[in-house]
């Protein structure tokens, strides 16, 4: 199972002071000798953290995946086909959002998503949709032509008792369903390291993509050896 770094809150300290520090680039070189299989960075329409400069500079310097996550404007497809990341993940976005509370609307939103779809791949990129873990959503996904889904782990990562089994359950049958139907399968949102071994174990991911809790242990740690925690932690719940 393959481990994606969001290196988004790096960025957002260095935008606190508005400065040159610290670098989301040097942070995902880091990344990648802890372990990292690939980054992620969000470029949101207001550049709150990753700006257009760190994305062009990534794209230079990352030798894995570098994963865009992006809303389906206008202006970021015009940026993903002049990038050109090896993966672009399609989320919601709303301006005033903290952090993506939830997965794609894909039922209500078919004809703008499989547009995007339609003109990011003519870039030879691949293409996937941040969703709910639903069956329905994980049906149109494929129909609209994505080449993966993400499944937003976020209710899971926030729920207690009986509630987190229900949530976790709907991931393994969106992940099963996924599978069944040709979709690559990934995951990620509010996973940490005290609720990731679950998602881990979870037979059919393809990878997980975890940031905030990484970058938060890097602060104390150093994110090399955040990573390789993470991957650690990752590897023991796949090897059974």
């Amino acid at each position: 199972m393959l481990l994606g770094v969001n290196i988004d809150h790096v960025a957002t300290i260095r935008e606190a002071r508005k400065t040159f520090e610290p670098d989301p680039v040097m942070a995902a070189t880091l990344a990648i000798l802890g372990g990292a299989d690939g980054i992620t960075v969000h470029l949101r329409e207001d550049r709150r953290h990753i700006n257009d400069r760190d994305l062009r500079l990534l794209r230079e310097f990352v030798p894995c995946e570098l994963n865009l996550e992006m809303a389906a404007t206008e202006e970021m497809i015009q940026i993903a086909k002049k990038i050109k990341p090896d993966l672009v993940t399609i989320v919601p976005e709303k301006r005033h959002e903290l952090t993506t509370e939830g997965g794609l609307n894909v039922s209500e939103n078919k004809e703008l998503l499989k547009d995007a779809i339609n003109r990011i791949r003519e870039s030879q990129i691949s293409v996937s949709l941040f969703i709910n873990p639903d069956i329905i959503d994980i049906d149109i996904s494929k129909n609209l032509g994505a080449d993966m889904i993400e499944i937003h782990t976020g209710l899971y990562a926030n729920s207690k008792g009986v509630k987190k089994r229900e949530e976790l359950n709907k991931i393994v049958e969106a992940v099963k369903m996924g599978n069944k139907i040709g979709l690559l399968v990934n995951a990620g949102h509010g996973l940490t390291y005290y609720n990731v071994s679950e998602i881990a174990s979870i037979q059919g991911i393809r990878a997980l993509y975890i940031g905030h809790s990484i970058i938060s242990r890097a602060v104390l740690t150093g994110i090399t050896t955040a990573v390789r925690e993470m991957k650690e932690i990752i590897r023991l719940a796949t090897r059974h």
